[in-house]
């Protein structure tokens, strides 16, 4: 059996969910026509048949892939600040950071003190914010850092993973 690599197996799944459409649609288009009435149905060189089992073909051909890609994410780890963490922490790990960073993005750009209009007519309310908005923008630019850095880890582990795959369908 061929191998490839974990980075393949990604691009590859997406290849097979769109061949899953594909196929699907051809389905759709093979298994009806338009005829005058009394005369036969024209097949065409694909029969509803063939589209069927092809289709079961790349789906099998998917769900093997997932095995083998989720194995591969709970199994492999990396280092990242001390931690061991499983590829598919790892994933989750920089998806968070990634939205940590863009909430304190937003903290950082808030007013130190800011007047309220709309309250009363008569008192002055002001909105006071009980941090440093600079703090926040440096938070923010250590978390997207961090989310790089382990990105880039989660990649470069990624290609030093193989996996028993038979890609020649596809590639």
């Amino acid at each position: 059996m061929t191998k490839i690599t974990l980075v393949e197996a990604v691009k590859l799944k997406s290849i097979l969910k769109k061949r899953i459409h594909e196929l699907e649609d051809e389905m759709r288009r093979v298994a009806f026509t338009t005829v005058e009435k009394g005369n036969s149905p024209v097949k065409g060189l694909r029969t509803l048949q063939i589209v069927e089992t092809e289709l079961d073909e790349v789906r099998l051909d998917s769900r093997v892939l997932d095995r083998l890609m989720y194995r591969a994410n709970i199994d492999n780890e990396i280092e990242f600040q001390v931690d061991q963490l499983a590829i598919v922490e790892a994933i989750e790990l920089a998806t968070q950071l990634r939205a940590k960073a863009q909430f304190y993005k937003e903290l950082s750009m808030a007013q130190k003190e800011e007047i309220q209009y709309g309250y009363s007519e008569s008192t002055i309310v002001y909105r006071v914010a009980l941090f440093e908005p600079e703090d926040y923008r440096v938070k923010s630019l250590q978390a997207e850092k961090d989310a790089h850095k382990l990105s880039n880890l989660i990649n470069a582990k990624n290609y030093s993973i193989i996996l028993d795959f038979d890609d020649a369908k596809y590639f």
